[in-house]
């Protein structure tokens, strides 16, 4: 990784005594679950900002198609059986205090999202209606309005942050860096540097700043992800001193929409869920051979075997064949997607869906402890931009939402330490950015946006090696050097500065992985390797990085 990347520390040069200057309690930077949920648990003891880069309705989480994973009710034995399927996909490197924890807060946050006015599927009883997707071994995943879960839950909290009089949002503002007084470990982060298109920059300063930002999919040409999500939060909080954890593991769905020339789309997991195969060019089922669990594999398995799929045969998609799905059944309980298909002359009662694998789910980040501290004095995250460990190797489909929820709200209440008694309100602190002027050539940003998440999906994609990682790395650090050194004054250029950040994390955390675990392939590496059963944390400045041991767990289920 080029130098440049762990020189700078600021994407531009500002003097904070000379912008306006905003305070609060609490700054959030993201709107989506696990943003939200910690806004309303730390507006219970503050005010509160929340920073949304665009509209608060469009977050990762309103795309979400999945549900919730979620134990209802009291059985002991469900619970465990959750704890076991998510250790189970993890690949040996889930943190199990963190899973059961998780777990086990679910049915508090549900009844609470009742409460507000959450609206679940319900069977013809009027309970909720539990369907299943890849890894589970029960029912468990709850929906709304069939496909469009992630929707409803943001309309339900953004209507509860509207209600909660603490709170303010502020969207469409682009969160440039985290502002620390120096750039010594103890050093607490007190804010952030923001710009809005009405406002410019402006300086927010807090006593607790949380990450919750989401991950970084748009760094992959095909990806599931809206197109905002660049990795902007882990990347600022790597400029900041925080350290960035597991970030090889990057999750693929096995199923997003192929039509060429078109955006990829999701086709949710809950499709197969409900006894969609996945099937070749002949109609025949190539799942039933690779796993025991067929179609509903862990996502990691059903990836590889559409990989492998696509490279024995040189087509370039395989199928979901829904067909034998009872009429009307699939427009009832998938409308969203029946109505996309629609939009492509595709009526799944007698069409095949034609699917590839795309870049869905950033599993590492940001490290955090439990409570969502990272290393960094005042800085926390949760969710997506967060590694919480909860989900180790490979996430366990409908975990992300359940730990935007659970973790966001243990974040936002943990928070509340920042600010002890006696501390009055947060100052502003003489804070200075000099950046000299680049004296090198300079490289069109949409070419290298373009060229980097081609390079990216083509060579830190599903499967990988050390020699073409060596020269993806390579070209990462010749775009770096081009582009880092540069001074941009809008978004589309932070991005693209961010972009590069976390590309090159993700090629030298995999590059340094000489094995392979959970979604993390390697064909130079194909096994997994004990020397590896470890979380790997890099910090600026730190060619090695440093490993937290993850214990072997025992947990009795089926692999």
């Amino acid at each position: 990784m080029h130098a440049l990347f762990d020189e700078r520390r600021y994407l531009i040069p500002f003097r904070a005594s000379l912008l306006p200057q905003i305070f609060c309690d609490t700054l959030i930077v993201g709107s989506g679950v696990a943003g939200l949920r910690a806004a309303i648990a730390a507006a219970e003891h503050g005010e509160v900002i929340v920073l949304a880069k665009g509209d608060i309705r469009k977050s990762s989480t309103a795309w979400a198609q999945g549900g919730i994973a979620a134990v209802l009710g009291t059985s002991e034995q469900a619970v465990r059986m959750h704890v076991e399927d998510t250790i189970d996909t993890g690949g040996g490197l889930c943190d199990a205090s963190i899973v059961q924890s998780t777990v086990a807060g679910a049915r508090p946050r549900i009844e609470e999202l009742r409460r507000w006015g959450m609206r679940f599927d319900v069977n013809e009883e009027g309970e909720i209606s539990l369907g299943r997707e890849g890894g589970h071994r029960e029912s468990r995943i709850l929906h709304s309005d069939g496909d469009a879960t992630g929707r409803e839950l943001v309309r339900c909290l953004g209507q509860q942050v509207q209600r909660t009089a603490a709170i303010r949002v502020f969207e469409n503002c682009f969160a440039l860096d985290l502002l620390t007084v120096s750039d010594g470990d103890n050093s607490p982060v007190v804010g952030a540097i923001t710009h809005h298109p009405k406002y410019g920059l402006q300086m927010i300063w807090a006593w607790a700043t949380i990450i919750a930002t989401g991950g970084a999919g748009g760094v992959y040409r095909e990806t599931t992800n809206p197109a905002g999500t660049t990795g902007d939060g882990i990347a600022m909080a790597y400029r900041a001193g925080a350290a960035a954890a597991d970030m090889a593991f990057i999750q693929f769905h096995p199923t997003t929409l192929y039509v060429a020339g078109a955006e990829r789309s999701l086709i949710t997991e809950a499709v197969r869920g409900e006894g969609a195969h996945l099937v070749d060019r002949r109609g025949e089922r190539f799942m039933l051979g690779a796993h025991p669990m067929a179609e509903l594999a862990p996502r990691d398995v059903v990836s590889r075997a559409i990989i492998d799929q696509l490279a024995d045969t040189g087509d370039s998609h395989v199928f979901l064949d829904a067909r034998h799905f009872k009429p009307g059944f699939f427009a009832e309980r998938f409308p969203g997607i029946a109505a996309q298909l629609a939009r492509f002359d595709i009526d799944p009662e007698h069409d095949l869906i034609p699917v590839q694998p795309s870049a869905h789910y950033t599993i590492g980040g940001i490290h955090v402890d439990a409570e969502g501290r990272t290393n960094r004095p005042g800085l926390y995250a949760c969710g997506e931009a967060a590694c919480s460990r909860l989900h180790g190797a490979n996430r366990l489909a409908s975990n992300s939402l359940l730990e935007g929820l659970v973790r966001g709200e243990i974040t936002g209440r943990t928070c509340a330490e920042q600010r002890e008694p006696g501390n009055g309100p947060r100052t502003p602190k003489r804070i200075i950015s000099d950046i000299a002027l680049s004296e090198h050539g300079g490289l069109d940003l949409t070419d290298v946006r373009s060229s980097l998440r081609s390079v990216v999906w083509r060579h830190l994609g599903i499967t990988r090696s050390g020699q073409t990682m060596s020269d993806v790395r390579d070209m990462i650090d010749f775009w770096g050097r081009y582009t880092l050194d540069k001074i941009f004054d809008d978004p589309m250029g932070w991005e693209t500065q961010n972009m590069l950040l976390v590309a090159a994390l993700i090629c030298k955390s995999a590059l340094w992985r000489q094995e392979s675990r959970g979604v993390h392939n390697r064909r130079d590496f194909p096994d997994a390797r004990e020397a590896f059963r470890c979380h790997d944390l890099w910090r600026k400045g730190q060619s090695e990085p440093a490993t937290i041991d993850v214990p072997t767990v025992a947990t009795g289920a089926p692999t």
